[in-house]
């Protein structure tokens, strides 16, 4: 898959969507009020970046952003008592960004290719513990929505993008897993991880 896209939308955000997540935001910035409106106006084919900040990078050379990101479309919208915009994308597919220009208002643009998305690979036995902990975090927070009740929480693909999106792990290191081709070796991270932090809470 290299199919490229050219003057997709860039969204720089500490928060992390990927590709079969939903995010909610509350948009203020004149900037990314522009973004959604355009976006909205090309209906399905709308499509925001939605990128990785990179604490090392420059703002002014456009390194700030990481180049692995996903581009998202918009599926809500709501103009929420506090005056802010909120929208809840969902994120469609992995990309990379080759090239970043900026409008007047500071609204960063991308050329984007298409990168191969991980495979629908079943969550095997041995890690079901992830998708359990996983249901028990969307009982926990609510705000996530409810935990699917489908066969989303038997892929092992699947399962590893919702533990990278919630877990408060380095950027650089959730673009290094995801330049992986399959999402074995995010499993194996993932799980030392848990096991790490179950073993921490332990009296």
């Amino acid at each position: 898959m290299n199919r490229a896209l050219t003057n997709v939308p860039l969204f720089p955000l500490s928060g992390h969507v990927l590709p079969g997540g939903i995010m909610r935001l509350r948009i203020f910035e004149p900037r990314y009020l522009r973004m959604v409106r355009e976006v909205c106006a090309q209906g399905d084919d709308g499509r925001i970046g939605m990128c990785m900040f990179d604490d090392t990078g420059s703002v002014e050379k456009n390194t700030h952003i990481h180049s692995v990101a996903t581009l998202a479309r918009v599926i809500d919208f709501e103009h929420r008592d506090d005056g802010l915009l909120g929208i809840t994308v969902e994120g469609v597919e992995p990309c990379e960004i080759t090239a970043i220009t900026v409008d007047s208002d500071g609204l960063r643009r991308g050329e984007v290719t298409l990168r191969e998305p991980w495979h629908e690979t079943p969550l095997p036995a041995s890690y079901t513990h992830l998708a359990e902990r996983l249901c028990q975090v969307y009982g926990e927070y609510p705000e996530l929505g409810e935990c699917p009740s489908d066969d989303r929480l038997a892929r092992a693909d699947w399962v590893c993008q919702r533990w990278l999106e919630l877990l408060p792990v380095d950027a650089k290191v959730k673009q290094e897993l995801l330049r992986e081709p399959c999402c074995s070796r995010t499993l194996d991270y993932l799980a030392g991880l848990i096991h790490e932090s179950e073993h921490k809470s332990d009296p």
